[in-house]
Protein backbone atom coordinates (compact mmCIF):
# COMPACT_ATOMS: atom_id res chain seq x y z
CA UNK A 1 0.00 0.00 0.00
CA UNK A 2 3.14 1.96 0.74
CA UNK A 3 4.77 1.94 -2.67
CA UNK A 4 1.21 2.21 -4.63
CA UNK A 5 0.71 5.53 -2.52
CA UNK A 6 4.29 6.86 -3.25
CA UNK A 7 4.22 5.85 -7.19
CA UNK A 8 0.79 7.55 -6.86
CA UNK A 9 2.17 11.09 -5.88
CA UNK A 10 4.82 10.31 -8.11
CA UNK A 11 2.79 10.74 -11.39
CA UNK A 12 1.97 14.07 -10.59
CA UNK A 13 3.94 16.06 -11.99
CA UNK A 14 4.84 19.75 -14.23
CA UNK A 15 3.01 18.19 -17.14
CA UNK A 16 0.46 16.63 -15.02
CA UNK A 17 -0.33 19.06 -12.42
CA UNK A 18 -4.20 17.78 -11.71
CA UNK A 19 -5.34 14.26 -11.97
CA UNK A 20 -8.30 12.75 -11.21
CA UNK A 21 -9.16 9.00 -9.55
CA UNK A 22 -9.86 7.97 -13.10
CA UNK A 23 -6.69 9.03 -14.33
CA UNK A 24 -4.83 7.39 -11.64
CA UNK A 25 -6.33 4.22 -12.08
CA UNK A 26 -5.25 4.07 -15.75
CA UNK A 27 -2.18 5.68 -15.28
CA UNK A 28 -1.26 2.85 -11.99
CA UNK A 29 -3.69 0.05 -14.00
CA UNK A 30 -5.49 -0.69 -10.59
CA UNK A 31 -9.13 -0.39 -9.39
CA UNK A 32 -10.87 2.35 -9.14
CA UNK A 33 -11.66 1.71 -5.58
CA UNK A 34 -8.38 1.03 -4.65
CA UNK A 35 -7.24 4.62 -6.06
CA UNK A 36 -10.18 6.50 -4.36
CA UNK A 37 -9.22 4.88 -0.96
CA UNK A 38 -5.31 5.96 -1.73
CA UNK A 39 -6.63 9.74 -2.45
CA UNK A 40 -8.44 9.63 0.58
CA UNK A 41 -5.44 8.81 3.06
CA UNK A 42 -3.02 11.06 0.86
CA UNK A 43 -5.56 13.62 1.20
CA UNK A 44 -6.00 13.35 5.24
CA UNK A 45 -2.36 13.25 6.00
CA UNK A 46 -2.51 16.53 3.50
CA UNK A 47 0.07 15.51 0.89
CA UNK A 48 -2.99 15.93 -1.88
CA UNK A 49 -5.92 18.03 -2.14
CA UNK A 50 -9.20 18.58 -4.20
CA UNK A 51 -9.18 21.52 -6.77
CA UNK A 52 -12.18 23.69 -5.49
CA UNK A 53 -15.32 21.58 -6.43
CA UNK A 54 -13.89 19.32 -9.54
CA UNK A 55 -13.06 15.60 -8.93
CA UNK A 56 -9.39 16.39 -9.95
CA UNK A 57 -6.44 15.98 -6.94
CA UNK A 58 -3.23 18.39 -7.05
CA UNK A 59 0.25 17.66 -4.64
CA UNK A 60 -0.97 18.78 -1.34
CA UNK A 61 1.53 21.13 1.21
CA UNK A 62 2.11 18.12 3.28
CA UNK A 63 4.91 16.99 0.18
CA UNK A 64 6.67 20.43 0.25
CA UNK A 65 6.44 20.28 4.84
CA UNK A 66 8.96 16.57 4.04
CA UNK A 67 11.18 19.14 1.37
CA UNK A 68 11.30 21.69 3.73
CA UNK A 69 12.14 19.03 6.53
CA UNK A 70 14.75 17.79 4.71
CA UNK A 71 16.16 20.45 3.31
CA UNK A 72 16.64 21.64 7.23
CA UNK A 73 18.30 18.78 8.14
CA UNK A 74 20.30 18.74 5.67
CA UNK A 75 21.54 22.29 6.89
CA UNK A 76 21.70 21.55 10.65
CA UNK A 77 23.79 18.55 9.93
CA UNK A 78 26.03 20.54 7.31
CA UNK A 79 26.41 23.22 9.60
CA UNK A 80 26.34 21.54 12.74
CA UNK A 81 29.62 18.66 12.08
CA UNK A 82 32.27 21.26 11.34
CA UNK A 83 30.86 22.47 14.63
CA UNK A 84 31.02 19.63 16.59
CA UNK A 85 34.91 18.52 15.01
CA UNK A 86 36.25 21.56 16.59
CA UNK A 87 34.77 21.15 19.97
CA UNK A 88 35.88 17.42 19.71
CA UNK A 89 39.39 18.81 18.99
CA UNK A 90 38.93 21.47 21.51
CA UNK A 91 37.81 19.49 24.95
CA UNK A 92 39.12 16.31 23.59
CA UNK A 93 35.56 13.80 24.05
CA UNK A 94 33.00 12.83 21.62
CA UNK A 95 30.69 15.45 20.71
CA UNK A 96 27.43 15.05 19.32
CA UNK A 97 24.62 16.73 17.28
CA UNK A 98 21.00 15.83 18.49
CA UNK A 99 17.42 16.28 17.52
CA UNK A 100 14.06 15.33 19.18
CA UNK A 101 11.51 13.28 17.61
CA UNK A 102 8.74 12.98 19.34
CA UNK A 103 9.42 11.02 22.80
CA UNK A 104 12.76 10.43 21.42
CA UNK A 105 16.08 12.22 21.18
CA UNK A 106 17.89 11.50 18.17
CA UNK A 107 21.70 11.76 17.04
CA UNK A 108 22.10 12.94 13.90
CA UNK A 109 25.94 13.88 13.69
CA UNK A 110 29.33 12.71 15.57
CA UNK A 111 32.67 13.95 15.83
CA UNK A 112 34.38 10.48 18.08
CA UNK A 113 36.66 11.28 20.53
CA UNK A 114 39.77 10.11 21.78
CA UNK A 115 38.23 7.20 23.83
CA UNK A 116 36.91 4.15 22.03
CA UNK A 117 34.34 3.81 24.98
CA UNK A 118 32.31 5.85 23.06
CA UNK A 119 32.30 5.23 19.44
CA UNK A 120 29.34 2.63 19.76
CA UNK A 121 26.73 5.53 19.85
CA UNK A 122 25.94 5.74 16.50
CA UNK A 123 24.08 8.63 13.91
CA UNK A 124 20.69 6.96 14.10
CA UNK A 125 20.83 6.04 17.92
CA UNK A 126 17.74 7.16 20.19
CA UNK A 127 17.33 7.78 23.62
CA UNK A 128 14.21 9.10 25.52
CA UNK A 129 13.93 12.72 25.94
CA UNK A 130 12.47 12.91 29.42
CA UNK A 131 14.91 10.42 30.93
CA UNK A 132 18.29 12.22 29.57
CA UNK A 133 19.64 16.20 29.83
CA UNK A 134 19.89 16.16 25.87
CA UNK A 135 15.61 15.17 25.90
CA UNK A 136 14.84 18.05 28.45
CA UNK A 137 16.43 20.98 26.49
CA UNK A 138 15.21 19.96 23.56
CA UNK A 139 11.62 19.74 25.34
CA UNK A 140 12.15 23.55 26.28
CA UNK A 141 9.75 25.32 24.27
CA UNK A 142 6.71 23.05 25.86
CA UNK A 143 4.19 23.91 28.27
CA UNK A 144 2.59 21.85 30.75
CA UNK A 145 -0.76 21.44 27.81
CA UNK A 146 2.01 20.37 25.58
CA UNK A 147 3.40 17.89 27.77
CA UNK A 148 0.30 16.24 28.69
CA UNK A 149 -0.17 15.89 24.89
CA UNK A 150 3.41 13.88 24.27
CA UNK A 151 3.43 12.31 27.56
CA UNK A 152 -0.61 11.13 27.69
CA UNK A 153 0.43 8.24 29.79
CA UNK A 154 2.10 8.19 33.77
CA UNK A 155 3.59 7.69 35.40
CA UNK A 156 7.01 8.05 32.74
CA UNK A 157 8.92 5.34 32.48
CA UNK A 158 12.09 5.63 34.93
CA UNK A 159 15.39 4.22 34.22
CA UNK A 160 17.18 5.21 37.14
CA UNK A 161 16.40 6.96 40.13
CA UNK A 162 16.83 10.63 38.91
CA UNK A 163 14.63 9.68 36.56
CA UNK A 164 11.39 12.30 36.34
CA UNK A 165 8.15 9.90 36.49
CA UNK A 166 5.52 12.63 36.63
CA UNK A 167 5.15 15.49 34.79
CA UNK A 168 5.38 18.10 37.39
CA UNK A 169 8.98 16.78 37.87
CA UNK A 170 9.74 16.97 34.13
CA UNK A 171 8.89 20.05 33.43
CA UNK A 172 11.03 21.25 36.80
CA UNK A 173 13.62 20.26 35.27
CA UNK A 174 13.32 21.77 32.00
CA UNK A 175 12.91 25.27 33.43
CA UNK A 176 15.95 24.71 35.40
CA UNK A 177 18.07 23.51 33.05
CA UNK A 178 16.97 26.22 30.61
CA UNK A 179 17.13 28.82 32.70
CA UNK A 180 20.94 28.10 33.38
CA UNK A 181 21.63 28.08 29.42
CA UNK A 182 23.10 24.05 29.56
CA UNK A 183 22.61 20.99 31.40
CA UNK A 184 24.42 18.32 33.04
CA UNK A 185 24.21 15.01 33.53
CA UNK A 186 26.99 13.32 35.94
CA UNK A 187 26.02 9.40 35.56
CA UNK A 188 22.07 10.16 36.05
CA UNK A 189 21.33 8.08 32.68
CA UNK A 190 24.19 5.64 32.36
CA UNK A 191 26.46 4.35 34.72
CA UNK A 192 30.14 5.76 34.02
CA UNK A 193 28.83 8.80 31.30
CA UNK A 194 28.42 12.08 32.08
CA UNK A 195 26.89 14.34 29.46
CA UNK A 196 27.37 18.50 29.05
CA UNK A 197 24.59 19.73 26.74
CA UNK A 198 23.71 23.08 25.22
CA UNK A 199 20.72 24.10 23.26
CA UNK A 200 20.68 25.21 19.93
CA UNK A 201 18.10 27.62 18.64
CA UNK A 202 16.78 29.13 14.87
CA UNK A 203 15.75 32.49 14.44
CA UNK A 204 12.29 32.27 16.40
CA UNK A 205 14.44 31.61 19.24
CA UNK A 206 13.00 28.06 19.19
CA UNK A 207 15.26 24.84 20.43
CA UNK A 208 15.94 22.94 16.95
CA UNK A 209 19.06 20.75 18.78
CA UNK A 210 21.56 20.53 21.14
CA UNK A 211 24.97 19.95 21.04
CA UNK A 212 26.80 17.78 23.93
CA UNK A 213 30.33 16.29 24.69
CA UNK A 214 30.31 12.74 26.69
CA UNK A 215 32.59 12.33 29.52
CA UNK A 216 33.97 8.94 30.40
CA UNK A 217 33.05 9.41 34.50
CA UNK A 218 30.60 9.03 36.90
CA UNK A 219 31.30 12.63 38.18
CA UNK A 220 32.93 15.45 36.44
CA UNK A 221 34.83 17.86 38.92
CA UNK A 222 33.84 21.37 39.32
CA UNK A 223 36.83 23.02 37.59
CA UNK A 224 36.77 20.99 34.74
CA UNK A 225 32.86 21.73 34.64
CA UNK A 226 33.75 25.14 34.90
CA UNK A 227 36.12 24.66 31.67
CA UNK A 228 33.62 22.91 29.03
CA UNK A 229 30.24 24.13 30.19
CA UNK A 230 31.66 27.39 28.38
CA UNK A 231 32.96 25.42 25.42
CA UNK A 232 29.60 23.64 24.82
CA UNK A 233 27.47 26.79 24.89
CA UNK A 234 30.02 28.41 22.70
CA UNK A 235 29.58 25.97 20.09
CA UNK A 236 25.86 25.79 20.31
CA UNK A 237 25.97 29.57 19.97
CA UNK A 238 27.82 29.08 17.33
CA UNK A 239 25.87 26.94 15.40
CA UNK A 240 22.47 29.24 16.41
CA UNK A 241 24.30 32.21 14.56
CA UNK A 242 24.53 30.11 11.32
CA UNK A 243 21.37 28.59 11.82
CA UNK A 244 19.50 31.79 12.64
CA UNK A 245 22.10 34.59 11.65
CA UNK A 246 20.96 36.25 15.36
CA UNK A 247 23.52 38.06 17.24
CA UNK A 248 25.57 36.63 19.99
CA UNK A 249 22.88 36.50 22.96
CA UNK A 250 25.02 38.38 26.54
CA UNK A 251 25.82 35.79 29.07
Amino acid sequence: ALQRGLELLGTFNRDAQEQNGADLARKLDLPRASVFRMLHTLERAGFVERVGDTANYRLGLGVLRLGFEYLASMELTEHGRPVIEELRDITGYSAHLVVRDKQQVVFVAKAAGRSALFHSIQVGARLPAHATVLGRLLLADLDMKALGELYPDTPLPQFTDRTPTTLVQLKKMIDADRAQGYAISQGGFETGISTIAAPVFNDRHEVVAAVSITVPAQQVPMEQAQLLVPQVQQAAQLLTNRLSHLPPRSA
